[in-house]
């Protein structure tokens, strides 16, 4: 056993990165536990020419397809979306897409305008300076003045909308429907160290060069020198309780497979929506038979995915291919309720630039849009970098059949029972995917697109996992409270996407590191009675 610790962070991904560098200013004594290492960006993909095979190999997005030791598997056979994460410094920022929007206000209010599911306990207006501060310590690039949104101020400019933005925006205007440059987490001038981008390649899975933003070169360099601890592949396998049932401390293997107790003060998860529920499942007691920290029985239910609908199709003019940051534009013209649609709430439209020689012979083989023989080269010449996407990222609804629990079989190499996934797309978001694919084709086909293709949903698009540790007031309706602490246990918190009450219809890495700054903004105020 290793001394107390004043605060234990669990994952050093966005939201614990977050918390650890907004917690350093305390001096209190703060270390953070990650599965996963350092990441080399010499060994990313982009430095090579084989990245886009590499991408669907040690570098897929799905723990179960590049299986490292630092990754567990998931049992996701009941589900039509696959979970895709990524165990390591940095987390899921490390392979994600870098597009950076803020979930809107309606979001947090949805039963009260809507009558659906239920409204959080905090605001966006809450949260807004925290989104503020996030994007100064990421690095946001983007275009103030967007009406489809609150006003923000990205530190840097925009990306350029390049071909096929200007393409696509033409369309868009055609229609006479709202469109922006996206907001993102790619440098565009020299900013906090990191060189602007030089589109070495595709952002996902991973920036070499360090223009897109992760946490491991943004966060966790700042924590770090303010004197936070971290220490990688270390395993928890669960958190123990004191005869009072407060957080003890967390049972962990180490980087040689040596089990080891860390006591502490404060526990604090951050390990995702699939990742924070298997512990708490895993950290079962006689106090807890159910789970820890589950009296409402809700740790693991409302799994939310965003169930992403991808719409694209082929131009005469070439396009960007996979040149440049992916996502080019966004559209909030179908975000907010309206009934007429004939379902509750609403989607983003997010517009990418294209895709790279592979993809394109594989996705486009698979829709026997490029036929074996003589003809093959002609029309590879005729679609490789000609192609045009649209896609409608929904919202999901909580419903508590969607939920995460534990495997009885499966285990990963500790022996640590693996999350079993069950999900079923609900009938309201079934609805809205629909409206957003005929959405996108018109949209598509004002550009002048032929062989329109739809892929939906995304069958490795579950990158969003949320819902699994809900916020709210009620104790019988939620996991946490209005702060990120658990209700039955007073010195466990929570900060990733688990807390989500509703999913919004954005990527929510904005917003979980926002809710995480502000959790620990939240902390810093209440040292004193933090407890009661």
């Amino acid at each position: 056993m290793t001394d107390t610790v004043d605060v234990l962070i669990i994952g050093a991904g966005a939201s614990g990165a977050a918390m650890a560098w907004s917690l350093a200013d305390t001096k209190m004594r703060i270390v953070c536990l990650e599965q996963g290492g350092w990441m080399k960006p010499s060994e990313y993909p982009s430095t090579g020419r084989d990245w886009e095979a590499r991408a669907l190999s040690d570098y897929s997005p799905s723990p179960n397809i590049r299986a490292r030791p630092t990754d567990y598997p998931i049992n996701e056979d009941n589900s039509p979306i696959k979970v895709v994460n990524f165990n390591g410094v940095g987390g899921g920022t490390v392979f994600y897409t870098a597009h950076w929007p803020r979930m809107h206000p309606s979001d947090f209010k949805v039963k009260s305008l809507d009558g659906v599911a239920d409204d959080w306990p905090v605001s966006y207006w809450d949260l807004e300076k925290f989104f503020d501060e996030n994007d100064r310590m990421m690095g946001v690039s983007g275009l103030a003045g967007d009406p489809g949104v609150p006003p923000r101020n990205p530190p840097m400019p925009p990306q350029g909308l390049g071909k096929s933005g200007t393409q696509l925006a033409k369309a868009m205007n055609k229609l006479g429907w709202h469109w922006w440059p996206s907001d993102t987490t790619v440098a565009t001038t020299d900013y906090e160290g990191r060189a602007k981008c030089i589109n070495l390649g595709h952002c996902t899975p991973a920036c070499a060069q360090g223009a897109k933003a992760s946490t491991d070169i943004t966060y966790w360099p700042a924590a770090i020198r303010a004197g936070v601890e971290l220490r990688t592949h270390c395993r928890v396998r669960e958190i123990t309780l004191n005869e009072h049932g407060m957080a003890k401390g967390v049972v962990y293997y180490d980087a040689d497979g040596v089990e080891r107790f860390q006591a502490a003060e404060v526990v604090v998860l951050a390990c995702n929506g699939v990742g924070t529920p298997r512990l708490l499942l895993n950290s079962a007691s006689g106090r807890f038979p159910g789970g820890l920290a589950n009296s409402s029985g809700l740790v693991g239910k409302n799994l939310m995915f965003h169930p992403y609908a991808q719409v694209y199709g082929f131009v005469d003019e070439p396009t960007d291919s996979n040149r440049a940051p992916p996502t080019c534009l966004w559209s909030k013209e179908f975000y907010e309720t309206d009934l007429a649609r004939g379902f509750a709430r609403g989607y983003t439209i997010q517009f990418n630039r294209g895709a790279g020689p592979i993809v394109e012979a594989t996705m486009s083989a698979g829709k026997d849009l490029l036929p074996w023989g003589p003809a093959h080269h002609a029309v590879f010449r005729r679609i490789n970098g000609h192609r045009l996407t649209a896609s409608a990222i929904c919202e999901d609804l909580p419903e508590q059949h969607n939920r995460v629990t534990l495997d009885p079989v499966l285990k990963d190499s500790h022996g640590i029972p693996a999350p079993r996934i069950d999900y079923t797309i609900g009938e309201n978001t079934a609805k809205m995917m629909k409206h957003g694919i005929a959405r996108a084709k018109e949209i598509l086909q004002v550009a002048g697109a032929r062989d329109i293709c739809v892929n939906a949903p995304i069958v490795y698009g579950g990158w969003h996992l949320l819902g699994t540790a809900r916020m709210g007031s009620d104790p019988e309706r939620s996991v946490v409270n209005g702060w990120g602490r658990t209700h039955d246990v007073k010195n466990l918190f929570i900060i990733d996407g688990s807390l989500f009450t509703t999913s919004g219809g954005v990527n929510p890495t904005s917003t979980i590191q926002a809710l995480a700054l502000y959790v620990a903004d939240q902390m810093k105020q209440r040292l004193a009675t933090l407890f009661d």
